[in-house]
């Protein structure tokens, strides 16, 4: 007589979310941890920062955006399809310009992102030059946008591409700062706002992009936690580098002055 036993069962793989779900996720993670939260982006936008803080800023977050193409570059390394590469080369142009020119953002001669921070570092008093020295950039700083640039060259494309998803709260960032400026910091000339301004549609137009590339690659439960991983880290780059300079303004911190 022959008997049976039951094999043990595996447990049930639980089923992708929609993309719906998977947007609700990545704005509820959004909410506690994007850096629109963090006390030294409060403070600018209420109008309490000083003139050094403030300078302080922009000098630590150019190390940060001029690193933004360079991390395009890597995803695009990744990307094995021609449609997708000519799509996200748009990225690279976008900070570091076209045809070397200073025309309208987007067009033939548009400077690009990269230059119009520069302008911005120059209404706000700084010199160019020492923007492009990396003279006196924060340590924390240097860290976060390391790590930032690192992880765009070691993970998956899907993980690569769901980082850059904080572009979706970038925009309304920017609408917010961009108000904040001219209310509190008249002293800053107008032309020096042109980034943010920029930024704003190019964000969401980014934003929409990655969002549905995402959404085509991320097939399982896995993929979709990974993508919030990616994200949450971004979130923890961009926060990161707020904390640094925070400490940086802090009077009688060891990093001032």
């Amino acid at each position: 007589m022959s008997t049976t036993t039951d094999a043990p069962r595996r447990p049930a793989r639980p089923l992708p979310w929609t993309p719906g779900e998977v947007e609700h996720r990545l704005r509820e993670i959004a909410a506690e941890r994007y850096h629109h939260r963090h006390p030294f982006n409060l403070r600018m936008h209420d109008g309490l920062l000083t003139p050094e803080e403030l300078r302080c800023w922009v000098l630590n977050r150019f190390h940060y955006q001029r690193h933004i193409p360079i991390k395009d570059a890597l995803i695009l390394a990744k990307l094995d399809d021609r449609e997708l590469r000519r799509a996200w080369i748009r990225r690279i142009h976008d900070h570091d310009g076209r045809d070397g020119g200073d025309g309208g953002a987007g067009g033939p001669g548009d400077a690009g992102g990269i230059e119009r921070w520069l302008r911005l570092g120059e209404a706000a008093g700084l010199d160019r030059v020492l923007l492009l020295s990396a003279e006196g950039v924060l340590p924390g700083v240097r860290f976060a946008v390391e790590g930032y640039v690192n992880f765009c060259r070691l993970a998956t494309p899907l993980e690569a591409v769901a980082s850059s998803l904080t572009e979706l709260f970038a925009p309304d960032l920017m609408v917010t700062r961009i108000g904040a400026w001219e209310r509190h910091y008249p002293w800053i000339e107008p032309e020096g706002l042109r980034y943010f301004q920029v930024r704003v549609g190019q964000g969401r137009r980014d934003a929409d992009e990655a969002l549905a590339l995402v959404h085509r690659w991320a097939e399982t439960r896995a993929d979709q936690e990974r993508v919030l991983a990616a994200f949450a880290f971004k979130c923890d780059v961009l926060w990161s580098l707020l904390d640094a300079v925070e400490h940086a303004a802090t009077p009688g911190s060891a990093d001032a002055g």
